[in-house]
């Protein structure tokens, strides 16, 4: 075990701001033992929590947090921040049920002011808190940190554009630990930093401003314009000047020393927005990571002297590898068919595809608006585009998906990967909505599949289906490990497939809940209740003459899903009450998710919390014939 003598002093931020900087320096050290030590035994995310270790300490020993607001985006970033405000003692619940959460949340602490597990936000939320600030005649800082990659999203700018616009006092701290903004970092950027924050060279630059205060526009011009030249040929902060923004940098944000001088100097400044631009380096301080970012980037538990991941040995592919291996099957057949991600392609399963077909995958960055509407243009030239994002990311170009897609009748294909619940992310990566949110849109097809060898054929499905948007959902993890076939055969649309015959109980599910469906319908049959199971398929357009079927022939009728309210079982529900089997005494049950958000926990666990398990079908099969259910009374 690591010794840590000064971060056991420091269980709250205002512990450390007696501390020296040299003090500081050997605290940042142990901060950073201490987050590995801890994801090494929960997993989580490692490379850019690593990254921001210094600034975090810098950050906390210069301002007031919690009076100072600190807004983390990505939230993944937070993890040095967890050890250093009052949640030392849990970090080893990191991502586990009813533990910490793997990002910044308001619920669990006063030095979390703003949710973040997607991205891109904390500017357009930290004007929201400088605003109210100023509309309330306090004082205080806001502090927004954006970085890993995050600044690549539209929402980013558009924060800035506002926000530079006006006079009110917010900090951007970027840290920039992928991208190539500005030159590497070096004593001379780190002097230029130290001194265009300083309060002489502030002065020097408001004297400059006097001189020329009265003299005619052109020279007035040439000077600002010299300034300009200067200062962005040293370190490329003229675009964000542009903006409104006082820009310092760039800054090592590896360097305590100057890291301090900054933040002091900026906390200091009696001005606008200003932006700091920090370079980190992903996974520093760990070897492992320092030369493997994208593998630390996120990661199992593993062993801090060697680096090595403890993962189990799958029994199936992965959905997700299904999926990029058979888009890129077809690929080579149709050369109209492209990918496009959202900065995650080994997420996705877009690597694969891309690692055969590079000239035809685009990953645009933390940017799905822009990526539905790319694939839109795509579409609209005879492209055959896959637009593969999670579901809970896809969320985040809705607009997109409604005017530039579905209004337009465009064949865009949405692979919407994470669907349903998924463990250790939570909430905030749940796919929970899509079905509800896509199966409202006019010209869409919407499939789920329960399994790899569906999937394969939904991929199939789509890459043919030309007449309109279609979008199909799978689920995190390992599929079922059934065979897939050479050449799966496309679905024919909106017809669904009978599973298992039975009499008297229904249940049709939507997607991968079929193992539970089946499950659920052998305890039926041993407890004398005999079950049809059938699978959906499709949600859009609904298979009518199957849902038809099953209420004729059946007493009780339960459909499930990995969904929202409003989903699929609202689709079933409408058909039955349109052909009026709602009438004649059917006892009809919706399984979906819960009313709420389901925090994070294995995705069993999850599963069970939600009610979407074969005993749980079973309890709702015997409360709709009015029935008490005991699981003693399960013989299966």
């Amino acid at each position: 075990m690591v010794k840590t003598p000064l971060l056991d002093k420091v269980k709250y931020p205002a512990d450390m701001r007696g501390f020296s900087r040299e003090d500081l320096k050997q605290l940042a050290d142990e901060v950073r033992a201490e987050v590995i030590d801890a994801v090494s035994v929960t997993g989580g995310h490692l490379g850019a929590g690593l990254g921001v270790v210094e600034l975090t300490v810098a950050i906390h020993a210069v301002f007031d947090t919690p009076n100072d607001k600190l807004i983390w985006d990505v939230g993944h970033q937070c993890y040095p921040h967890k050890v250093l405000t009052g949640r030392r003692d849990r970090i080893r619940t990191l991502r586990k049920g009813g533990g910490l959460s793997g990002f910044t949340k308001r619920a669990e602490s006063e030095y979390d002011p703003f949710g973040a597990a997607h991205s891109s936000t904390s500017i357009s939320a930290g004007m929201g808190f400088a605003t109210a600030r100023d509309l309330s005649g306090k004082d205080g800082h806001v502090i927004s940190v954006i970085g890993d990659g995050s600044i690549t999203a539209g929402m980013a700018y558009e924060a800035m554009n506002n926000a530079g616009a006006t006079d009110s006092r917010q900090i951007v701290i970027l840290n920039d630990n992928d991208m190539s903004i500005a030159p590497p970092v070096g004593a001379m950027s780190h002097m230029l930093a130290k001194m265009i924050s300083s309060g002489g060279y502030q002065k020097m630059r408001g004297a400059g401003r006097a001189i020329v205060k009265d003299a005619p526009r052109p020279i007035k011009g040439t000077v600002r314009k010299a300034e300009e030249y200067t200062r962005g040929m040293f370190m490329g902060g003229t675009w964000f000047e542009e903006l409104g923004f006082y820009y310092v940098g760039p800054v090592d944000g590896h360097d305590m020393d100057a890291l301090l001088s900054v933040l002091e100097n900026v906390k200091n400044m009696k001005r606008g927005p200003t932006l700091i631009h920090v370079v980190t380096q992903k996974g520093k301080g760990y070897a492992p990571a320092e030369n493997s970012a994208d593998k630390y980037h996120g990661v199992s538990k593993f062993n801090v002297v060697t680096g090595e991941q403890s993962k189990s040995i799958p029994n199936a592919p992965s959905y997700t590898s299904v999926f990029g291996g058979q888009l890129a099957k077809h690929a080579e057949k149709d050369d109209k068919i492209v990918g496009i991600t959202a900065a995650m392609p080994g997420g996705t399963g877009m690597n694969i595809f891309g690692k055969a077909f590079p000239d035809r995958m685009f990953d645009v960055g933390i940017a799905e608006q822009h990526a539905v509407t790319f694939a839109a243009g795509l579409a609209a030239e005879g492209f055959r585009p896959f637009c593969a994002i999670y579901s809970t990311f896809l969320q985040r170009g809705y607009d997109q998906v409604v005017h530039d897609v579905a209004i337009q009748n465009l064949p865009v294909r949405f692979a919407m990967d994470r669907a349903g619940l998924v463990g250790a992310d939570g909430p905030t990566h749940a796919g929970a909505f899509d079905i509800a949110y896509l199966g409202c849109l006019p010209n869409f097809t919407l499939m789920a599949a329960a399994d790899e060898a569906d999937l394969a054929r939904m991929v199939a499905t789509a890459v043919i289906h030309d007449s309109g948007p279609i979008g199909f959902r799978y689920a995190r993890g390992e599929a079922t490990g059934i065979e897939i076939p050479e050449n799966p055969e496309p679905l024919e649309i909106g017809k669904g497939r009978i599973m298992k015959q039975g009499s008297r109980v229904a249940i049709l599910s939507y997607g991968t809940r079929l193992g539970e469906a089946m499950k659920a319908a052998e305890q039926l049959d041993v407890l004398g209740l005999s079950a049809t199971v059938a699978d959906a398929r499709f949600a859009k357009p609904l298979d009518k003459d199957l849902v038809r079927r099953l209420a004729d022939e059946h007493e009780v009728f339960i459909t499930i899903e990995e969904g929202s309210v409003g989903g699929f079982g609202a689709f079933v529900l409408h058909e039955l009450a349109d052909s009026g089997r709602l009438d004649k005494g059917l006892k009809v049950r919706t399984m979906t998710l819960p009313d709420t958000f389901i925090d994070q926990d294995t995705p069993e666990k999850m599963y069970e919390e939600a009610g979407l398990h074969a005993d749980a079908i079973v309890e709702t099969v015997f409360k709709a014939l009015g029935q008490e259910f005991n699981a003693q009374m399960n013989l299966a």
